[in-house]
């Protein structure tokens, strides 16, 4: 199993065709360094794929995920990079409004 201690979504559109050297070296210009155990993920512009990027303290996995129907919810409006919960990457990458689950869990409203 591949831990992962933080979650961080790099929010510029990537190019899907970007391996695993090519997405690390966004990594290291956006961040500054890419941490063991922390995980970055990027989308296409059309937020219909994303690539997710794992440094386990030894090398580098690179792991896609592409939907048939619907899109993404990305971030828009941010640039840079945005640390996620694991509860908002469980989100996103199902499809759902990830920006929204604190508000979601509270009930004001009978």
């Amino acid at each position: 199993m591949i831990r992962i201690d933080a979650l961080w979504l790099c929010s510029e559109p990537q190019d899907m065709r970007s391996g695993t050297e090519r997405l690390l070296a966004t990594v290291v210009t956006t961040l500054g360094r890419a941490e063991a155990h922390h995980g970055y993920l990027f989308a296409n512009s059309r937020a219909t794929r994303v690539k997710l990027l794992v440094h386990d303290g030894f090398g580098v996995w690179c792991a896609a995920r592409r939907l048939n129907a619907g899109r993404f919810h990305w971030t828009t409006g941010t640039s840079g990079s945005l640390q996620l919960s694991r509860a908002q990457f469980e989100a996103l990458v199902v499809g759902l409004p990830w920006q929204r689950l604190h508000e979601q869990s509270i009930i004001t409203r009978v």
